[in-house]
Parts: structure tokens; sequence; C-alpha cells
């Protein structure tokens, strides 16, 4: 390909996906090499033309000992070139590396791209351009694939994305993670890196090499110089082949996408910045790619950090939702573990109760015992609910009026109650007389099991009691040996809400 024909393919290019318009302020990223310089070269001869800032960002890694500085001093040495400004940060990616325990490659793109982000943001530029080629495209499909992404995986890299969804370290980017993010362009995606190299020789660029790029102990690098020559002997074309499955397969998640924000509202019926819960039926009835869409969404939305999602961890938790009991459990990357009750099923970090104290019901998040204040109010701690209970006399009402009530709320004989009154949690051994049935002794566990609560929210549901007494599985049923008679004289009143403060501060 002539250099005039590549100059033509790139602005064509960036014409038909909109990665640049007239007036636009970009930072280009620049490390030295071919790619990097030809990027540049080529936007500044399109300064005038579309009257574009330009601004050179160069990340220095200190990876290669005093190469790094000399990758430094020559991009800033060609910035001046061309009269473009620059900004250079330096950072020691290995010591990071370790300290993070990342790869040298993972470490180094969050922190090149953080800083790219933190720069664009001081000089006020809305896209940062970066070099990516054909060839990088082929490897980034290739690495994917073999890691089991899916299909998003697949498409390999965007010609333009908002840096916000490529999931970086937010230690790396203070203040700037919950404002708008520049976008990141890929002018040259559609150039190999022959036609790059031939374009830098043809107008004396004479580019820097990092000779790391031959080391195979780097993925990337195995996968450039051993896994693509090797598949180019089955299949000469195997670069474009892969390119443009890419394409297809693009085309596709955006169907797939569509399909899922739809779906979304109607499938996850709770949702919190550490917990989804799921309505079991209706994703049952899914199809199974939204079965895997819906549940890769649910990871990338509590794990926006988390890049590699597995075929393997997306089919087992498929697997326990579709054909497991109630309780069974599917382990998720980035620390997250899917839980199945009976009509849902949640995905939430292992460390967070399934239940969060500000929502959902009256959770008792304690083991100790809680007195009440009665007649009075008691706060639930650590939630927004509080307990008001009231003394009151016996009118004309008849006992079975006082059953008309909310699931929160009951009516009990004071005599039964005393005075001595506390909320606690279940303990092994735990048995009451279910209202309704006199004379039939009843283990909570069971009577639990029976109501269908979730194990792991049995613990957390309060049971009021009197001394070794349980009058009230809260939520659930009365005792027979408390419940309002003919003969009972006063009535304590037991209503859970929330409280007013709280649900303002929400």
């Amino acid at each position: 390909m002539m250099t005039t024909a590549v100059a033509s393919k790139v602005l064509k290019f960036c014409q038909e996906n909109s990665l640049i318009v007239n007036g636009d302020r970009i930072l280009v990223g620049v490390s030295g090499g071919p790619d990097s310089l030809c990027l540049l070269h080529l936007l500044a001869n399109l300064r005038t033309k579309l009257d574009l800032n330009l601004t050179v960002g160069h990340l220095n890694h200190q990876l290669r000992a005093g190469d790094a500085h000399d990758d430094e001093d020559f991009v800033r040495a060609f910035a001046a070139q061309w009269q473009v400004p620059v900004r250079v940060e330096s950072w020691p990616v290995a010591e990071l590396a370790a300290q993070r325990k990342q790869s040298i490659e993972e470490a180094a793109r969050q922190i090149r791209y953080a800083f790219l982000w933190r720069t664009a943001r001081e000089i006020g530029a809305r896209k940062i351009a970066v070099g990516h080629n054909a060839d990088d495209q082929v490897e980034t499909i290739l690495m994917h694939f073999l890691r089991g992404s899916g299909l998003a995986g697949l498409r390999g890299m965007l010609p333009k994305l908002d840096i916000s969804s490529m999931r970086l370290n937010p230690d790396d980017l203070p203040g700037l993670t919950g404002s708008a993010a520049p976008i990141l362009i890929r002018p040259l995606l559609e150039i190999p890196r022959r036609d790059i190299e031939a374009y830098c020789d043809t107008h004396g660029l004479d580019p820097r090499h990092d000779y790391s790029n031959q080391d195979t102990t780097f993925f990337r690098n195995r996968l450039r110089h051993e896994l693509i020559p090797y598949l180019e002997t089955y299949n000469p074309n195997i670069r474009q082949v892969l390119r443009n499955m890419s394409k297809v397969i693009s085309a596709d998640v955006g169907i797939l996408k569509r399909e899922l924000s739809h779906t979304w509202p109607a499938v996850a019926i709770r949702e919190s910045p550490k917990q989804i819960d799921f309505d079991l039926q209706v994703w049952s009835d899914l199809p199974q790619a939204l079965k895997r869409a819906t549940l890769r969404h649910a990871v990338q939305r509590l794990r926006r950090h988390l890049r590699d999602i597995s075929f393997a961890h997306i089919e087992t938790a498929i697997a326990i939702v579709d054909k497991g009991g109630t309780g069974t459990q599917a382990t998720l990357p980035g620390g997250l573990i899917l839980t199945k009750s009976y009509d849902s099923f949640t995905i939430k970090p292992k460390s967070v109760p399934r239940t969060s104290p500000q929502t959902g019901f009256p959770a008792l998040f304690t083991k100790q015992l809680l007195p009440l204040n009665f007649p009075g109010i008691t706060p639930i701690p650590g939630t927004g609910w509080q307990l008001t209970a009231t003394l009151q006399f016996q009118t004309k009402m008849m006992p079975r009026e006082f059953n008309q009530i909310g699931r929160w709320e009951a009516y009990l004989d004071a005599a039964a109650v005393g005075d001595a009154l506390a909320l606690r949690s279940r303990r092994p051994g735990d048995i009451f007389q279910p209202l309704g049935m006199p004379g039939h002794r009843k283990k909570v566990k069971e009577f639990m099991i029976d109501q269908k609560i979730p194990a792991d929210q049995r613990d957390q549901i309060p049971l009021l009691v009197a001394g070794q007494q349980i009058l009230w599985i809260c939520g659930y049923r009365l005792d027979e040996r408390a419940r309002i008679r003919r003969t009972t004289q006063q009535i304590a009143h037991f209503k859970f809400e929330q409280r007013q403060s709280w649900s303002q501060n929400k």
C-alpha cells in the first residue's frame, strides 16, 4: 500500500466510524514506536484541514533501563519537530505490578490508560488517539479466544469506546471515575503493521524499537512470533479471516446488547453496588444466549475492573441455577458468589450479607439479645427499621379482626407477653407453637424451611421473645399461646416501620 493510500484509508476509516470531527482536541498516545509515530504524523498532516488541536502523551514505564529514558527524549524531540506540545509521566511499572500481583503487561495497560485519561482531563481533550493496528487486532482476538472469552471479547478492539469501560484501577484515577470520560479512538485499526512500517520508512520517521517485543515469555509476543505464523501455514489469509470474523461478531453483539437492555429491567429485580437479585422464573425462561449475557453483565456491573470472565464460570453458574437445589452456590470471578433461593438467585461478594440492612425486611444483623422498649420505640441496629410497641385495652373488636393486619405487624395478649421482651435471631433447638395449631410444637428450623425462607436469610429473621418463649417469628407466624382471646384484657401491639430520617437520607 502506498503511503498516500494509508493516509486515505485512515481518513476514510475515521469518517465511517465518526472518530474525528473538525475542531477536535486530541491527546495522542506516543511511545516512539512505528505505530504511534505514524499516527502522530498522519494527524499532524490533518491538523490544518480539520482544525485539530493535538497534544502528545508519553508514559515512561521504567522497564528498559536507559532505553526507556532515550524513548522519552526521542518523543519530546519528535513532538517539538512537529510543533506539538507534549505531556510526560514516569511510573515504576514492574514495581507496581508486583505490588498489585498483576502481570507486567496488565499493570502497564492500566497505568498507561489512566495516565492518558488524567492528561486528557487536564488539557480538555475529549478524545485520546492510540496506534493499535490491524495485526494488534488479530493478536487481541486470539488472546481472547484462548482465554475463553464471550462474544464481546471475540470482537477484538473497537474503533472507539468510552475509556471508563476499560476496567482500570480506580486508585490510578483519583477524582475521575465518577465524571464524564474521554473517548478512546483507534484510527489505524485497519492498517497492517507492514504498511505502517513502510509509511515510516517513506517519511523518514526513524521510530524507536522496543526489543522486549521479541521476548516470547510475554503472551502477546508468543502469539505474534509463534502461533500466527503457524496458523498461516494452514491459511495464509488467517489475519484477514480473523478481522472479518470480528466484524461479524461485533454486529451480532450489538443485537445481543439491545436485547439485554430490554431484558435486564425484568430479570434483575433488585440491584445495588454490592448485590444483584434475579427473578428465577423470568431468568429461567430466557434463551441460553441471554442467560449467559445477563450473568456476564451482572459480574461486570459488580466488578467493573474485571477483564476476563471465563466460559467455565458462566456455564457452571447456569447449571447451578437451572438444576441446583435451594441454597446451592456457584463461584464467579472477582470474589463473587451466586446463591440460588426458592424464587430468586443472588450475585454478590462472598463477604457481603445477602440482604442489605437498608432494604428488604427488618433484618437482625446481631447474635446478641436486643431488649425492647415496651411500650416505646426500639431501633434495629445497623438498619433503617424500628419496632414500635404499644399497650392498649381490649375493645369490642372480635379476636379474628386482629389478624387482618400487615406482615410486619402483630397484636398479642399482653398477659402472655409480660414486660421483659427482646428480639433475637434463631438458635439451635428453637421450638414454638404455630398460631392455629394448639398443642402442636414445631421446630423453628423446620418452619422456616416449610415457609421457603432462603437459607442465608434465616439467621436474620427477628424472633420476638419473652424469656425462653418465642412469641412471634416476625413477618411469618405468631405463637398460639400469645394470641388474642375473648378473655384478653390488654393488647400488646408491635409494628416494624422504616425510620423517616433513614428514608430521607437514602
